[in-house]
């Protein structure tokens, strides 16, 4: 499937012909968007994808169907973990709520760009080295084991300690404040930065290191270019309405962080038993099904938790 071309035309024109839609006219005007609007608008990007799987399913087969499936949700149910830096990039730099939009469609365009690189040169590194699955899993692993060690509520969010922000300023200067709420503006003549521009860079230095653990984790389900990339386009082009549907009740999943981690760590496991078992010529194998169990029952059970946590909280007061 990986190999033919009219595949990848039709699907990047698709997606460009959804993103010119999406801001040039569903999302032109600046307006705060409503739980409601987006958890439509959240339906219709899992819909557009589920349809997507059945074409998968018609011109490659249900083990294909599968490998994307698995990597879709995979990818969606990783991305979660995302949205709460989100959460407190927006509330840094005081980003109003008609504004985040915008912010957000840029910072996926980015991603468009930065997930394609990471995608061929994983598939490129797998595909040379195949000794490389036992480092993708163990880093899997490790951070996995490291997310679930988390202190809730350590939160702490400090830009202007990034070094990347640092090396910024230096290079541009930055405006003390935004009028018109554009990107970039002039003062005095000279061009300069605004906090817009710098907090969708910031979108997208937490895109980047979102997607060191999450490809390595999508390439454990499929190592099809076309299949790991359409998934995860298709997992961030639903990220924005995800994030408005659910910024208001994200505090309440006390353990989905909890959920993530052992997704991870499952998956790191998987991938290193996988490549050892063929070492071996062994007929063990952790399959694309036993994982999309896997990842349903973890998120399932954190999510169900969580509202029981809540509920008797509620109960107490």
């Amino acid at each position: 499937m990986e190999g033919n071309m009219y595949y990848w035309i039709g699907f990047l024109a698709f997606v460009l012909v959804m993103l010119l839609l999406d801001l040039g006219v569903f999302h032109k005007k600046n307006e705060e968007m409503k739980i409601k609007p987006a958890l439509a608008w959240s339906l219709f990007w899992i819909t557009l994808a589920l349809l997507f799987n059945v074409l998968v399913y018609l011109s490659s087969g249900s083990e294909k169907a599968l490998e994307f499936f698995t990597a879709y949700l995979l990818e969606k149910s990783l991305s979660v973990d995302n949205l709460f830096v989100f959460i407190m990039i927006f509330g840094y730099f005081a980003i109003q709520p008609r504004h985040q939009h915008r912010i957000l469609f840029w910072g996926v365009f980015g991603a468009l760009i930065t997930r394609a690189l990471f995608i061929f040169a994983g598939v490129a590194l797998i595909t040379s080295f195949e000794w490389i699955m036992y480092i993708f899993g163990a880093f899997l692993v490790y951070s996995g084991l490291g997310m679930s060690r988390k202190k809730e509520g350590n939160t702490s969010f400090q830009p202007d300690k990034n070094i990347i922000i640092r090396l910024f300023r230096k290079i541009m200067p930055v405006a003390p404040d935004n009028p018109g709420a554009r990107f970039f503006t002039r003062v005095n003549g000279k061009v300069h930065a605004t906090t817009f521009f710098i907090t969708l860079l910031f979108i997208e230095i937490s895109d980047l290191i979102f997607a060191v653990d999450s490809i390595p984790a999508v390439l454990s389900v499929s190592s099809d270019t076309f299949i790991v990339f359409t998934s995860n386009i298709f997992a961030i082009l639903g990220l924005r309405s995800l994030y408005f549907a659910l910024n208001g009740v994200m505090r309440y999943f006390y353990y989905l962080g909890h959920a993530l981690a052992g997704i991870l760590s499952f998956i790191g496991f998987k991938m290193c038993a996988n490549e050892l078992a063929r070492d071996l010529s062994s007929s063990f194998h952790v399959s694309n099904l036993v994982s999309l169990g896997v990842i349903i029952a973890l998120l399932s059970a954190a999510i169900l938790a969580s509202l029981w946590k809540k509920r008797g909280g509620e109960k107490r007061e």
